[in-house]
């Protein structure tokens, strides 16, 4: 068997490129930029390099794309020749090639504006079936790369699992005044209540779906740690999320004092996995309860494999409000 990986030198290219090198799997994989473990340095919007990059490939994984971050420091071609245009080259290249499967990692971003509610609305519930309304050239881009993997399950049979992932990074938020107010790791504790996902359980979301890719033809599957939230905290939750939390887990706030952290004071989306869970047979691992009793024990919260990739950050220069230009 073998795999091509794009976006090889990111956070979750190179994460795959590593569980597959230390299962012995064939790999190719492609990044504009040089990594550790990528074979070839070039564009996926070059469809000439995309060809020759699919010879003899059984299934592919597509993570490669511009970012949120990039919003401001990119041109709106730049998004649509990295995630557009180079999601069809792949595509086009994976028909021609008669590959198993197409896994294509996306964004919750997909969900844009239908992820905040309006000040005493309920927070947002969060399904496959949620509205999508990009509100920037990345979710636009995103979504419009999702419909292109739609067109080519239906109009060539290439079968295609669409995977949304909720945040995994290790860089520092990209809003100051959230970076200002909460501790890095205070935030990214917070997330897992609702947003957040560590990279070794999206490494193994995509693992089951390219297992699974066969037979389900074409899905699409939220990848987020599991919340322990429900439909009945949703109204509550974006006033006094703090209090619903509490309940949940009464050992919280001690645990928080000790740190001298606090939990977000509303939380306004919490994303659901049960369709991934359900359907792919994913069991993620790393969940809020996870957090507190790393917290509690001293230890560290992340993945080993987490850690391995580390911080990349996304641009090759600071800016004046710090690592995200605005």
């Amino acid at each position: 068997m073998k795999v091509l990986i794009t976006g090889s030198s990111g956070h979750l290219g190179e994460a795959l490129c590593v569980t597959f090198a230390e299962r012995n799997i064939k790999y190719a994989s492609v990044d504009i930029n040089e990594g550790e473990y990528t074979t070839d340095i070039g564009s996926i919007a070059d469809d000439s390099t995309v060809d020759k990059l699919m010879e003899g490939v059984d299934y592919v994984f597509h993570s490669a794309t511009l970012h949120k971050p990039h919003v401001v420091s990119h041109s709106k071609q730049a998004f649509i020749d990295t995630n557009i245009t180079g999601t069809l080259n792949l595509l086009n290249a994976a028909v021609r090639e008669g590959v198993n499967g197409f896994i294509f990692s996306s964004t919750t971003s997909t969900f844009g504006d239908s992820l905040k509610p309006k000040i005493g609305e309920p927070a947002v519930w969060v399904t496959e079936q949620t509205p999508v309304i990009p509100k920037n050239i990345y979710g636009a881009t995103k979504t419009a790369a999702e419909d292109l993997c739609q067109l080519f399950q239906r109009n060539h049979g290439l079968p295609v699992i669409i995977l949304r992932t909720s945040r995994f990074f290790l860089e520092i938020d990209d809003n100051k005044l959230i970076r200002d107010d909460y501790k890095d790791l205070n935030i990214k504790a917070n997330e897992f209540t609702h947003r957040r996902v560590d990279i070794q359980d999206v490494v193994d979301a995509h693992l089951l779906a390219m297992q699974k890719v066969e037979e389900l033809k074409f899905q699409k599957y939220i990848i987020s740690a599991s919340s322990a939230f429900s439909t009945n905290h949703l109204d509550e939750l974006n006033k006094n999320a703090e209090n619903i939390v509490k309940q949940l887990y009464p050992h919280f706030h001690d645990i928080y004092q000790q740190k001298g952290w606090k939990m977000f004071p509303a939380i306004g989306r919490v994303y659901v996995n049960q369709k991934a869970r359900r359907e792919l047979g994913w069991s993620p691992s790393y969940d809020f309860a996870h957090v507190l009793n790393c917290i509690s024990k001293g230890e560290d919260f992340f993945s080993p494999l987490a850690r391995k990739i580390g911080i990349k950050y996304y641009h090759k220069t600071t800016f004046r409000e710090g690592p995200y230009p605005v």
